[in-house]
C-alpha cells in the first residue's frame, strides 16, 4: 500500500537533487537512496532538465515548448468555444 499523502519537495530541493545526479557521476537511483526521495520521483525532475539543456531524447520538449504548447492548447480550446457559441446565435435580420 502507498502513503496516504503525497510529500512536497520545493524547486530549489529539486534543482539540488538534479545537480547532485549531473556532477557526483552516481545513477538516478543512487543518488536518490542518500536523502531517501522516490528514485521515479528523481528521475521525473531529471529527465526535463536534460531536455533544458538540450541532452533530451530527440523530439523531447523543453520547459519553454511545454509550457507554449499548453498555452496554444487552451488558446485552441478558447476558440472552440467561441466558434460554438457563434454557431448556435441566430442569425441576424
Amino acid at each position: 500500500m502507498g502513503s496516504k499523502y503525497t510529500k512536497r519537495y520545493t524547486e530549489e530541493f529539486k534543482r539540488d537533487a538534479v545537480a547532485l545526479v549531473d556532477s557526483s557521476g552516481k545513477t538516478v537511483t543512487a543518488v536518490a537512496r542518500e536523502p531517501g526521495i522516490g528514485s521515479e520521483s528523481l528521475r521525473s525532475w531529471y529527465r526535463p532538465a536534460k531536455a533544458d539543456r538540450g541532452e533530451g531524447q530527440p523530439g523531447e520538449l523543453t520547459g519553454a515548448e511545454r509550457e507554449e504548447l499548453r498555452r496554444l492548447r487552451k488558446e485552441n480550446r478558447e476558440q472552440q468555444q467561441t466558434i460554438e457559441i457563434l454557431k448556435k446565435r441566430p442569425p441576424s435580420p
